[in-house]
This record gives structure tokens, sequence and C-alpha cells, in this order.
């Protein structure tokens, strides 16, 4: 397993359906290389009153995804959430989106895509669309 080579602070998504109810999620997560163990560890100091909790197991499992193998110590420190309309589902895929911006971030992938207003990802040094002519 390789690790991830360089820190990627602050990256963000955000997952917001519009058909029927949800599902919502909003995170903010920082990567950085692992330990010396070379061992992924994922740790949150995210406020129980921003982000529930109750959704972490999701989000890690959305970000081990995201990030394909690559190792990284991983902190969820922001979110947001829904009474109504947030779910494990939304929030995996939230995950899913953090890590592969995480890669992208540290040169060891393409960068995922915005899917139109549904969901939403930034991390530092993501590309700036083109202005059309």
């Amino acid at each position: 397993m390789t690790g991830l080579p360089v820190s990627v602070p602050g990256v963000s998504a955000r997952v917001v359906m519009q058909t029927g109810c949800g599902p919502y999620a909003y995170i903010v997560v920082d990567f950085e290389p692992p330990g010396a163990d070379g061992e992924s560890e994922f740790l949150h100091t995210a406020p129980q009153e921003r982000l529930p909790h109750e959704f972490l197991p999701a989000v890690f499992e959305g970000i081990r995804e995201g990030l394909g193998g690559v190792a990284a110590r991983v902190r969820v420190t922001d979110g947001g959430f829904h009474e109504v309309d947030s779910r494990d589902d939304g929030y995996r895929l939230a995950g899913l989106y953090a890590g592969r911006a995480a890669l992208a971030g540290a040169g060891l992938g393409p960068p995922p895509e915005n899917q139109g207003r549904q969901i939403t990802v930034s991390w530092p040094g993501k590309p700036r669309p083109t202005p059309q002519a």
C-alpha cells in the first residue's frame, strides 16, 4: 500500500440531491501522509452539532473507497447535515469524492468532476473552469 506523499488540507464535498428527500451531506476533511506504520488513520474533530457522529462510519467508508488503497491520515474537521434529508448514502458519496479529491490534490489521480449542482467538491489547487468564449 502506498501512502499519500503530501498533505491536502481543506478538502470539501457536498451532496445535494434535489429529487424527493435528499440525500444531503457536507464534509470538510484534512488529508496527511500516513504515520510511521504506513497505515491509514481516521479521526474527527467535527462537532456533533455540525456533523452527527452517527454518519462518521459512512464518511470513512467512502473515503477509504475514494483513496483506492492509498494510506493517509484523515481528519474530518467540519460538516453539515439536514435533519430530514441526511443519510448514510449521502455521506458515503461525499467521502468517496473527498478521497478522490485528496488523490488529485497530491498528484496521484485525475480530479473528480462535479456532478452539476448535485455533487460539488473542492480542494487546494483545484483547477478553475476555463471561461467559454
